[in-house]
């Protein structure tokens, strides 16, 4: 699939392309599911989630940032397939009941909108955290919740001539937590689950 474009910016800028990568990999959008988004800014993740998944719900609290969600949508429109709504909410009240996987692009309110994930069994959540006292305190909110399965740390950095070789510029890293608030099944599905106490467990 061909990069997206993003021709309206905003101040928070966008996920960065190898980000969104990792993110499309853990949430692993199907064509049938519904995907929730807290913190839309710029509408990187929201439209390539719309490119797999069959619908698309996006909060947004700061209505220029949403408008320019909706600009870089509209710019995407021939590869968007999912029926798409943006909110101009806060969450968790903003949230579907019905999502299938949630990402959180920012870390505001973000132990309540996990307790709405909880209610609700969103069965695949991913957190972005770009602090690491932010970080420490949502991996905990995840373990507090029996949600957590995992946490990755990346940094990506890319390479520019520097007096005829190559150097390289390096992102800021990115703390990423993994988990779901779906029920354990009684049959082992081959999945992990990291317990409240560190040791992994099965899913």
């Amino acid at each position: 699939m061909p990069p997206i474009a993003l021709p309206h910016d905003a101040k928070a800028g966008p996920t960065k392309p190898e980000v969104r990568a990792v993110v499309g990999s853990k949430l692993a959008l199907e064509d049938d599911d519904h995907f929730a988004e807290v913190g839309s800014c710029t509408g990187a993740v929201t439209i390539e989630a719309a490119q797999r998944a069959g619908r698309v719900t996006a909060l947004e609290r700061k209505p220029e940032r949403l408008e320019t969600t909706e600009k870089n949508l509209a710019a995407n429109e021939a590869s968007v397939q999912a029926d798409v709504e943006l909110r101009n909410e806060e969450a968790p009240e903003g949230l579907p009941d019905d999502a299938d996987a949630l990402f959180l692009g920012g870390s505001r309110n973000f132990e309540a909108v996990l307790d709405r994930a909880v209610a609700t069994e969103i069965d695949r959540i991913v957190m972005n955290v770009s602090r690491l006292e932010v970080a420490g305190k949502a991996t905990e909110a995840f373990r507090e919740r029996d949600i957590l399965e995992e946490v990755v740390q990346f940094q990506v950095s890319h390479g520019y001539e520097l007096a005829g070789a190559t150097s390289f510029n390096s992102d800021n890293p990115v703390y990423m937590l993994v988990g779901s608030a779906t029920p354990e099944s009684d049959e082992d599905d081959g999945g992990k689950k990291i317990a409240a106490d560190g040791r992994g467990g099965s899913r």
